[in-house]
């Protein structure tokens, strides 16, 4: 009976791993969100509810009758269409190109100078910001609010009035516009070399205004349809923000399923934005600015938008010849890792650092991954540094896996003892277990001290493997040969003769070298350990490299080449312990017979 338990195990366990792997990607692609699928309303408008102490609404776009996805899309007007409606201030920064609209100041033409799409030479650099409207729109704008309904401010259709023709780090843009009834509006914008713009807003009343005016400082992100995720459970890719010191993250799905397609916090300070695997926008309000910040979702024309925004709750009131300011910031760029620990630091912005993905254990990852990148910074590549890392962490455990490889030596030298013991007790269990225990009492010998090493490499693998998956450094980094990527699979294949014979083998037959690597080493380690005295139990084992195999053949090949790293070191430290075991044995069955 527990035989065929073990094998039924290990059947269903190959089963489930392919299986897995077929269905999901062969027979279930994961469809795009459309309006339709996601329950969008017919003609709604998507119009915000006037925060109750402010007297208005954060702008947005007007909603429309509800069109087939596919038609809203083939009427959505390409990014280099929408770019021409606006005169435009161009940006000139180190790590990004773009411009700023001056029709309703938005910031919504960003391209990230320092990466690609992809690892092809003549890839396109990524786009992060494009104008409303267009297919992939996606932008940030930043205004006021007007105590009462008769207060003119700029919106979404002011053209505001500048003397700058390009924007700078050592080159701010300032834009201003007046309303005609007394009030002068005027906003800077500056960038400094990375992915951080200040936008400081003032107000002037003339001494013409007709009383004071009572404002609000409000900022949003707005995105056109819905983008595509990486589809894993273990990455949050949507809206996400730090409320009240909570950090806050809501799926797209979720945000379609809200009441009203909104979801609302209060805080003091914080921020809010939407995240991508590797790219992040936030907006980051003055954190002593009391606010209510949201998360919506609404259809428009067939197509699903999502803004996230705050809206200042404190009145600031101009009066004629006097003057009020606030500034804000904005964070468009790659999320790399020291770079959001400088924010941090710098505005005091609680948890900006968790903008990236660490996850539940992140105390346990950032620590791994800051080993990485100081590893990095030493020899240039990952890969090796992982390799250093790996063998450092053998290092730390080393007392630990050493007592644990020694019992398993001084198991598999007495396993012709256990033998015998099997052909004289056979058809007697308790006996043999009896007989069993007292063996290992008597050589001192821990049967369960062969799992430690599994157990410390556990955790290590599943805070390599978040590393990998969700840091950018990791993003298009090299190895060596045909490791272009260690954040992506391994890209050869057995079944395409490793790229000499490529005749398009589905995905599911895709096991390429290093996991081939990987999985020889764990059958050498294998055969290093003490066999099962069963027979059966003992074949039945030697699958268990096949089963990983085809478990890593997906995964990451930063973390198929760490795991068969350190098999190999394990093997070396076994394969030592085994012989100093094996001459101890010697010289002691030499001293009993000497005796």
């Amino acid at each position: 009976m527990e035989q065929r338990n073990l094998f039924l195990a290990i059947a269903l366990s190959v089963v489930i791993l392919l299986g897995s792997q077929l269905l999901t990607e062969e027979l279930f692609p994961t469809p795009p969100v459309t309006t339709a699928e996601t329950g969008g309303q017919a003609g709604q408008t998507g119009q915000a509810s006037p925060a109750a102490d402010s007297g208005g609404a954060i702008p947005q776009a007007p909603g429309g009758v509800v069109a087939p996805a596919a038609t809203a899309a083939a009427l959505a007007p390409t990014r280099e269409m929408k770019l021409q409606e606006s005169p435009r201030i161009t940006i000139e920064s180190p790590r990004i190109s773009g411009s700023i609209a001056l029709r309703g100041a938005r910031i919504d033409d960003l391209v990230l100078k320092d990466y690609r799409v992809d690892l092809a030479e003549d890839a396109s650099n990524v786009v992060l910001f494009s104008p409303s409207g267009a297919v992939d729109g996606y932008y940030a704008q930043f205004g006021w609010v007007g105590g009462t309904p008769d207060l003119k401010v700029p919106g979404d259709a002011t053209v505001w009035d500048t003397t700058s023709s390009t924007l700078s780090p050592e080159r701010p843009l300032e834009l201003t516009w007046d309303n005609g009834e007394g009030l002068v509006f005027t906003r800077t914008i500056a960038i400094d070399k990375n992915y951080l713009f200040t936008v400081t807003d003032r107000v002037r009343a003339t001494s013409s205004a007709n009383g004071s005016s009572v404002l609000y400082p409000y900022g949003l992100i707005g995105r056109d349809g819905t983008p595509e995720t990486s589809g894993f459970f273990i990455l949050h890719e949507g809206p996400v923000g730090v409320m009240n010191g909570t950090l806050e993250e809501e799926d797209y799905d979720n945000l379609v399923d809200a009441p009203n397609g909104a979801i609302e916090y209060e805080s003091t300070g914080g921020w809010i934005g939407i995240t991508d695997k590797y790219w992040l926008s936030a907006l980051m309000p003055d954190q002593s600015m009391k606010m209510k910040a949201r998360m919506i979702h609404r259809a428009e024309l067939g197509r699903d938008k999502y803004q996230t925004d705050y809206l200042g709750v404190q009145a600031m009131v101009v009066a004629p010849g006097s003057s009020i300011e606030t500034t804000n910031h904005l964070f468009a760029g790659a999320k790399e890792v020291n770079l959001l620990e400088t924010y941090k630091e710098t505005f005091a912005l609680p948890l900006f650092d968790r903008a990236v993905d660490f996850g539940y254990l992140w105390f346990f990852t950032k620590p791994l991954f800051f080993a990485l990148d100081w590893l990095y910074g030493i020899v240039g590549n990952f890969g090796i540094a992982i390799m250093i890392l790996t063998l450092g962490v053998k290092l730390v455990f080393f007392p630990l896996a050493n007592k644990s490889y020694k019992a398993m030596s001084k198991m598999k030298l007495l396993q012709p003892e256990m033998v015998k013991m099997r052909e004289k007790h056979g058809d007697d269990r308790t006996k043999m277990q009896q007989e069993m225990m007292a063996m290992y009492k008597r050589e001192k010998v821990n049967p369960a001290a062969g799992c430690i090493p599994i157990v410390i490499q556990i955790p290590v693998f599943f805070a390599l493997y978040k590393v990998l998956f969700v840091s950018i450094e990791m993003r298009h980094a090299p190895f060596f040969g045909w490791i272009k990527d260690l954040s992506t699979l391994d890209p050869s294949n057995i079944f395409e003769a490793f790229g000499y014979i490529p005749w398009g083998a589905p995905d599911f037959l895709h096991f390429g070298a290093w996991p081939l690597i990987m999985g020889l080493t764990m059958f050498l380690q294998q055969r290093l350990n003490p066999q099962p005295a069963d027979p059966l139990q003992a074949k039945l084992f030697l699958f268990m490299p096949l089963i990983f195999t085809i478990f890593l053949a997906k995964f990451p090949a930063g973390l198929v080449i760490y795991w068969a790293w350190n098999n190999t070191l394990s093997i070396c430290q076994q394969a030592i312990i085994m012989r100093r075991g094996r001459l101890e044995k010697e010289r002691a069955d030499k001293g009993r017979k000497t005796t």
